[in-house]
């Protein structure tokens, strides 16, 4: 129950931070959201009330837990988590419809523009990953770390929804700007982890404890949101070594990427390096961009 409070903590935490929720917004918690004919909002964010689109949603579609009902269109993604979706067959979608955990209806007529990723459980994620969880029984390491897995793909959905352009760019510069990045990643880890161990130093004393928890949040969101930009930049690699004239949406080069990374994490000893390598590079491309929203935070603009 504590890790699923932390959790929710989390992901409150970074929607509020990182979601611009001003100006053509629907953020709710609970109560229903409807978008009429000739309303048009930005994005819709949505914990467990019910969700009508008839006009449009110029970017982002978030559900948890809620009946989605969308006739209109919606200029980005679609994604459910425990939601049940259905698209009427007047529905336009540019980008990605994911539903996890949830049921997805599509009626005949209805238009997506990139890929439709659907899981009714985790019965059904697990064999998508490769990783049957019954029958014989598991040892403990392995089973924590499938859930620690399952947990880091549903995070990485929730980022790939929220912030695409993002994503896309960041793994641009990991490859115009590697070595500027793993030594930024270097930099910034040594940083982190003395600021970590100054604020366990003064926990004794009750002052660092707001600071350590601060940190480990900030160092929880910087990592996730560098394994995700890596995520990205493995499935694309990946999908335009087979066809180099092919389009990448955010949502299929991330879960190709997920499922490539998840994969070399469970061989020993190269898995632990492989990983250790990533938060390299994760940091360091998360903080040389500033989460994907510049080429090089620390270069001075010129006057």
């Amino acid at each position: 129950m504590k890790n699923k409070t932390t959790l929710a903590f989390i992901l409150v935490f970074m929607i509020s931070g990182l979601l611009p929720l001003h100006g053509q917004q629907c953020f709710s918690v609970t109560e229903d959201i409807f978008i009429a004919e000739d309303e048009v909002q930005k994005n819709v964010v949505s914990f467990g009330g019910k969700v009508v689109i008839e006009g449009e949603v110029r970017e982002t579609v978030i559900a948890f837990g809620c009946e989605v009902i969308i006739s209109g269109k919606v200029g980005d993604s679609v994604v459910g988590f425990g939601s049940d979706i259905t698209l009427k067959s007047s529905a336009v979608i540019d980008g990605d419809v994911v539903a996890l955990g949830g049921t997805l209806e599509k009626e005949i007529g209805c238009l997506i523009g990139g890929d439709t990723i659907s899981f009714k459980g985790f019965e059904d994620l697990a064999d998508f990953l490769g990783e049957g969880l019954t029958g014989a029984l598991i040892p403990l390491i392995i089973f924590f770390k499938l859930v620690s897995v399952f947990i880091t793909f549903l995070l990485a959905l929730l980022v790939t929804a929220l912030f695409p352009r993002q994503i896309t760019f960041a793994s641009a510069q990991v490859r115009k700007s590697f070595w500027p990045v793993v030594g930024t990643g270097v930099l910034s880890i040594t940083i982190y982890f003395g600021l970590i161990i100054f604020a366990t130093l003064l926990s004794f004393v009750l002052i660092g404890i707001p600071l350590l928890i601060a940190l480990i949040i900030i160092g929880f969101i910087i990592k996730l949101f560098g394994r995700v930009f890596l995520f990205y930049f493995f499935g694309e690699s990946l999908i335009q070594a087979f066809n180099k004239n092919s389009k990448v949406s955010a949502f299929g080069g991330m879960i190709l990427g997920f499922i490539f990374v998840s994969f070399i994490s469970f061989i020993p000893f190269i898995g632990g390096l492989f990983m250790f390598c990533l938060s390299i590079i994760g940091w360091g491309i998360v903080i040389r961009t500033k989460f994907g929203t510049t080429e090089n935070w620390f270069k001075k603009k010129v006057e």
